[in-house]
């Protein structure tokens, strides 16, 4: 399996993503650096997190007009399964790859820590190894997280089976307690119609190793592997 990881300046998840793949699916990583259009045959693309552009203008506006997202966008539609990872959830929303936007978080203020979120789909190559309704422990690292979209756009999320986690405690309950940032509905990630493009902001890449606390996170990217 061969990955492409995007670089944009600013990412600061990039080489943490890059270690989670290389080791779970012991395959090749290309850094790809953003105004690179020129992209080698990939298994599975990920925008990571991070500062794409110091989010000067607006998180993800500036990074989803570098070259290199035209040809993301291309592959998305060709099938290439593709993560956007916090910052690079922003990204992908701002490219028309997921609907919806990713707003200031409802506190104001920027969150680092733990969270628990329930799997709301097993239907896709991402959730492929958890189980539905599973309650998983993922770290969250964002100050513009509050995820937010129409109520059409909601309805249609819902309908289609295309919201991949919600927040929810550690016993599994959906409430205020549970939604660190405010996202409507609890969304903590989403799916395209086509159930290749996932979007999330907790950050799988940092619990997919013992040493690191933690393996909850390590059940998305073997899916990937086994769907490639």
């Amino acid at each position: 399996m061969k990955s492409a990881v995007i670089v944009f300046p600013g990412s600061n998840c990039d080489r943490d993503a890059k270690v989670a793949i290389e080791k779970i699916t012991g395959g090749d990583v290309v850094m790809q650096w953003h105004g690179d259009a020129e992209m080698p045959d990939v298994d599975f693309i990920i925008v990571p997190g991070g500062f794409s552009y110091g989010d000067y203008l607006r998180c993800g506006a500036i990074a989803s007009n570098s070259p290199v997202m035209q040809e993301v966008k291309k592959r998305a539609d060709g099938g290439v399964p593709v993560i956007g990872i916090c910052n690079g959830f922003q990204v992908l929303t701002e490219v028309g790859l997921l609907p919806g936007i990713l707003m200031r978080n409802a506190n104001l203020k920027y969150i680092c820590r733990d969270i628990f979120m329930s799997v709301e789909t097993t239907n896709s190559a991402f959730t492929r190894h958890y189980e539905q309704g599973q309650t998983i422990r993922i770290p969250i690292a964002h100050h513009d997280g509050n995820y937010f979209t129409d109520d059409d756009t909601l309805k249609a999320l819902q309908d289609q089976d295309r919201i991949a986690f919600r927040y929810v405690t550690e016993d599994g309950a959906r409430n205020a307690g549970g939604n660190p940032n405010g996202s409507i509905d609890d969304i903590a990630g989403i799916l395209n119609e086509k159930r290749n493009v996932l979007g999330m902001m907790p950050h799988p890449e940092r619990l997919a190793e013992g040493p690191l606390g933690g393996l909850d996170g390590r059940a998305l990217f073997e899916g990937v592997l086994a769907a490639a």
